[in-house]
């Protein structure tokens, strides 16, 4: 009996900790304390004016009101930040982050690079749905897709698994542009390599980066926009061919339906695996609150941000679509993105019909 004793006392103590932690309340947690928001992608990137703006208001929302501390964790096409916050971060709430739009899709095309599951991060939302482009420089004369089968076009481009860098090469090896793609650009840097003429496009970019960060790109027609990738054709490029559109049989439909999904991730803001039931519902309801704050609106207004959001549940559905893609669309949209590869359709698929073209 004595020997139990101090068994028994080392247990409770050993317990207290664990019940104490147990209740305590979401405010209690955030109240005084700083928030880790990583963002991943460039320095004034959309990412950064994103982020910064989104968080600064979720504060206000989350009990406690913590505060926002910005962190750029950049490089490896936004793959270093996204597995630091997936294998070191805590996984208590106490980290939000910003990463690339094309992360799931590494995990499903080049799944050797991809140390996390996107599935297990916990998505808040996307605040701003916004096709992606394909752009050159307006002085280079080249203004359609078949311009650039015929001449090699130099286009500048984030990491090698960033859209800038995919869909040249997609667009090469399945409708035979010429596209060169030089990798390793921060994306602020593409927009100076373009007007130095070091480059003669940027493999992709945010309709509306271009709307906030270059606003006189914009009114001043620097850019000639080849085609566009989304669910629909934006309103302000109506006449911008999507993506899918230019398929010209079902197994190209599939391959440009799975490469325009980044959209939906857009510049998104998420959380680390295992966060707390209750921590996590908290900050879906302020990033929820946040998109319809009427100061929020008007600063993203002043910024040109566009808010057009997509929230927690959607979003973290559409992903786990895209993590499901059947294993012959991903042998197919390997085939398309990578450099030198041929797309044979008819080798790569068992059902022939998929490539038969369309009438």
């Amino acid at each position: 009996m004595r020997r139990l004793l101090p068994l028994c006392a080392l247990t409770v103590a050993l317990a207290l900790p664990v019940a104490q932690a147990q209740a305590e309340t979401v405010e209690e947690f955030y109240k005084g304390r700083q928030v880790t928001v990583i963002v991943t992608g460039a320095t004034g990137s959309i990412y950064d004016l994103s982020a910064r703006l989104v968080t600064r208001y979720m504060s206000e929302y989350i009990p406690g009101k913590p505060t926002m501390v910005v962190k750029m964790m950049t490089g490896g096409g936004h793959l270093i930040g996204t597995q630091w916050l997936y294998n070191v971060a805590p996984r208590d709430g106490s980290v939000l982050a910003s990463i690339g739009e094309a992360v799931p899709l590494v995990q499903v095309l080049e799944p050797e690079k991809a140390k996390f599951d996107v599935s297990k991060f916990n998505w808040l939302g996307n605040p701003g749905l916004s096709n992606l482009v394909l752009s050159t420089w307006a002085e280079k004369g080249i203004k359609t897709l078949e311009d650039a089968k015929k001449k090699e076009v130099i286009i500048g481009a984030g990491g090698p698994t960033s859209p800038s860098g995919q869909m040249p090469r997609a667009l090469n090896n399945v409708l035979g542009t010429k596209f060169k793609v030089i990798v390793g650009f921060p994306s602020t840097s593409i927009d100076l390599a373009m007007e130095r003429g070091e480059v003669d496009g940027r493999g992709s970019a945010q309709i509306s980066y271009y709307q906030t960060v270059r606003p006189h790109w914009v009114t001043e027609n620097k850019l000639n926009h080849l085609v566009q990738w989304g669910p629909k054709r934006d309103s302000d490029l109506p006449n911008v061919p999507l993506l899918t559109e230019l398929a010209r049989n079902e197994a190209e439909r599939q391959v440009f339906a799975l490469l325009s999904s980044s959209v939906i991730v857009g510049r998104p803001i998420l959380t680390t695996p295992d966060v707390p039931a209750d921590r996590l519902a908290a900050l879906k309801d302020a990033f929820a609150k946040t998109m319809k704050d009427p100061n929020f609106l008007e600063e993203a207004k002043k910024l040109n941000l566009e808010i057009n959001p997509l929230y927690a549940d959607e979003m973290q559905k559409l992903i786990n679509d895209v993590i499901a893609t059947k294993p012959e669309v991903v042998t197919l949209a390997k085939a398309a993105i990578t450099e030198g590869e041929v797309f044979d359709c008819k080798k790569l698929v068992k059902d022939a019909s998929l490539c038969e073209e369309k009438k």
